[in-house]
């Protein structure tokens, strides 16, 4: 497998995110820590925790995924030195993410004075776009149950299309 070079990390403000934003580097002040929930990983089905820390500056705002040991590593009023984060939307909604390529650090400098809370990125929705695949198949030779053309799923959408039904 070919691997893909990794485009360079940009300075970004909060407010300039977008939800196709990737590798940005973004100084925030914690805001607010939510509260801690368990959740299981789709990939490995193993158990993890999560926390929503609303982090921002004075042009905007957006909720940060902290997950299992970094989430007691950042409290209220701490500045972050978030580098090479990536946006997702989580149920339509933008999340400022660390991810397997990124790294943070509560720093002292520069120091931020007052968060745009009126600018949450957060609370707007997004239309999601959709994944590929998906349904019986799982996007690989279209419908049918098995995923494979000329199934029997296939075979019952012609014969209703052709009026047999």
């Amino acid at each position: 497998m070919v691997e893909r070079p990794r485009p360079q990390p940009v300075d970004v403000k909060v407010g300039e995110l977008t939800p196709n934003s990737r590798a940005v580097n973004v100084v925030a002040k914690a805001v607010s820590k939510g509260e801690v929930r368990s959740t299981t990983s789709g990939r490995d089905y193993t158990a993890h925790k999560v926390a929503d820390v609303l982090v921002g500056d004075e042009t905007g705002c957006v909720y940060l995924n902290l997950w299992d040991d970094n989430i007691d590593k950042v409290k209220e009023g701490d500045i972050l030195k978030i580098k090479n984060g990536y946006v997702n939307l989580f149920r339509g909604n933008m999340r400022l993410n660390i991810g397997r390529y990124g790294s943070f650090e509560v720093v002292t400098e520069p120091d931020i004075k007052e968060v745009n809370t009126e600018n949450n990125l957060s609370s707007k929705v997004y239309e999601q776009e959709r994944r590929f695949g998906g349904g019986y198949g799982r996007g690989r030779g279209g419908g049918g149950y098995g995923g494979r053309r000329g199934g029997y799923g296939d075979r019952r959408r012609d014969d209703y299309q052709r009026g047999r039904y």
